[in-house]
């Protein structure tokens, strides 16, 4: 069957259209224009689209590309049934397994199992009785956050201490009750520091951006007011990266690795971005050729 599109670039449909009065939009459309641009330098046939629309017909392109479909978390089953039905079609960059794998950060486990040095975690499973006071006794820890394992945007996430643990008991009560949760200590040097995230586009880094959360908060995502600079990373902050996509069930034609110095000052790994990542194209716009001819050489 003839194929009419080469690549579809995916995003929800809130970011489809540009917007002169809203920053945070624009960015999202002139990330992923960086991207669609890329691929058609490189003679790809492309367009972009929301992943639920429903009037495109899915076998008609060679592959699909995550780029920013941020609302999947908040309609999850809806997306998940929709991404078992579109991998039979097409091919996915990056792949349903790896998708599925990375949704749940119960991934974390199975880094650490490969030597890779994770943030330290506790998961909590779906229907567990204990309190986060009994849990936070058990632990030892006193100063938590707490966060869904199936999470985007810092959704439900929390910072807890000894002081504060019970005013969230509620809360807790209700999410462990649908969804599994996970608690790491409070990771100081974030706040100090910063959290770096790594880009590497098969395998290779390209560039890193310096993410610093505001005075007075924990969470470093521009959404809640963080900054964000251009970052240079040491041979070995790049090896660390690098390694950590190298542990994937298999190799991501994109990733994004979220690393900082942990409370026993060495590189972690917080978070592995394989499904719609910022990506930092407009910081770095070469690294959007790059992906394309990682693309490219995947479809020949």
């Amino acid at each position: 069957m003839h194929k009419l599109f080469d690549v579809i670039v995916l995003t929800d449909k809130r970011y489809l259209e540009d917007s002169k009065t809203n920053t945070y939009k624009h960015n999202v459309f002139f990330e992923d224009y960086l991207v669609v641009e890329a691929l058609k330098n490189k003679g790809l046939n492309t367009q972009r689209l929301a992943w639920d629309d429903k009037n495109f017909d899915w076998s008609s392109t060679k592959s699909i590309l995550f780029r920013t479909t941020w609302d999947y978390f908040d309609r999850f089953d809806e997306f998940s049934k929709w991404l078992s039905n579109v991998t039979k079609k097409t091919r996915l960059f990056n792949s349903e397994k790896l998708i599925r794998w990375n949704i749940d950060k119960h991934y974390l486990n199975d880094l650490k199992l490969k030597h890779v040095n994770i943030a330290e975690t506790y998961f909590i499973e779906k229907g567990n009785n204990k309190t986060l006071k009994e849990l936070h006794t058990q632990l030892g820890w006193s100063e938590t956050v707490l966060k869904p394992c199936v999470s985007g945007a810092a959704r439900h996430t929390y910072k807890l201490n000894l002081e504060t643990v019970n005013t969230h008991e509620v809360i807790f009560k209700e999410l462990i009750a649908n969804e599994a949760m996970m608690l790491q200590p409070f990771q100081h040097n974030i706040v100090t520091k910063g959290e770096i995230s790594m880009m590497v586009f098969n395998g290779k880094f390209t560039h890193a951006i310096l993410k610093k959360a505001k005075a007075g908060d924990f969470r470093v995502q521009d959404d809640f007011g963080g900054s964000v600079s251009d970052y240079s990373p040491t041979n070995e902050e790049i090896t660390f990266a690098e390694n950590t996509v190298k542990a994937c069930p298999e190799l991501p034609i994109y990733a994004r690795v979220d690393i900082f110095t942990d409370n026993n000052t060495k590189i972690a790994l917080s978070e592995l971005e394989l499904i719609e990542p910022e990506l930092w194209f407009r910081h770095h716009p070469e690294a959007a050729t790059v992906l394309a001819e990682a693309i490219k050489l995947k479809l020949t």
